[in-house]
């Protein structure tokens, strides 16, 4: 159940994060509203995440695919380029977070 927990928490925190340029400086209510709603349904689940999770194999995972995956909803949603160097870090950032999976099964 925790890594649920986590999955929620990333996507929560990617939800809130995308609605973050859309807010326009917390001057748009709805957008507003997701950013606020997102960011405390991400550190709640997080915190049902570390109950189980160590912290730092948790955390590192939340940042990790967070950062993934807000470079592709920023290139979905905002037309934000992502250069081969940038890809080729989060492809490097993916390989820590399976390690530290790999790691932390063993």
């Amino acid at each position: 159940m925790a890594w649920l927990y986590l999955l929620l928490a990333i996507c929560s925190e990617v939800v809130a994060t995308t609605a973050l340029k859309a807010c326009d400086g917390f001057s748009k209510l709805w957008p507003s509203l997701i950013v606020v709603i997102g960011y405390v349904a991400a550190f709640y689940f997080l915190s049902l995440a570390v109950r189980v999770i160590p912290l730092a194999y948790a955390y590192a995972i939340w940042c990790g695919l967070g950062i993934i995956l807000i470079a592709c909803t920023g290139w979905i949603f905002y037309q934000e380029a992502i250069s081969w160097s940038s890809a080729l870090g989060m492809l490097l950032i993916l390989g820590g977070v399976v390690l530290l999976k790999v790691g932390n099964a063993a």
